[in-house]
């Protein structure tokens, strides 16, 4: 039987080192998970589920008085502005402002709300408040809250969206 007679301390051995690599590694990455579950909103769970559940039947109420009224809006962007052309078939008066929602999917946090103005007749400009890209869910409404349209737009295609009225009662 053979003794050692180097009286190495244990930090200057490698196997001690490669053995405590990886719960290190475990530690390092949870806490990095850690700072970006904090540092991030996921925006997905809203406090008043419940009550926005209850206004979906309200909802649906003024996507059929937009198809009643027959509208539709061509949404077009360029850089930061974004100009809409609302068209109706009905004897409607169109209102001089009207807003139009910009809701991501995901990050309730990027959402805009822009009030387009009236620059002719059905003709309505605004302008963005940051730059958007990716899908987007898009609403426009009128001020006084009786009609809707909506769709989902890929904002950075170059091609405008086309938003018509849905006739489910």
């Amino acid at each position: 039987m053979t003794l050692r007679n180097d009286n190495r301390p244990w930090y200057k051995e490698r196997w001690p080192w490669l053995l405590m690599a990886g719960p290190a590694t475990v530690v390092i990455a949870g806490l990095v998970t850690l700072g970006l579950a904090i540092s991030s909103d996921d925006g997905l769970v809203a406090d008043d589920y419940y009550k926005q559940g209850l206004a979906v039947n309200q909802s649906l109420q003024r996507d059929y008085q937009a198809s009643q009224f027959g509208l539709s809006a061509d949404v077009m962007r360029a850089d930061m502005n974004i100009r809409l052309l609302l068209l109706a078939d009905g004897g409607i008066s169109l209102p001089s402002v009207i807003t139009l929602k910009l809701a991501h999917p995901t990050r309730a946090g990027h959402d805009q709300l822009l009030e387009m103005a009236a620059d002719g007749p059905g003709l309505y400009t605004g302008k963005l408040e940051a730059d958007i890209a990716g899908r987007w869910l898009v609403s426009l409404e009128d001020p006084a809250g009786k009609w809707r349209l909506q769709g989902e737009w890929k904002a950075d295609s170059g091609e405008p969206l086309r938003l018509t009225a849905k006739a489910d009662k």
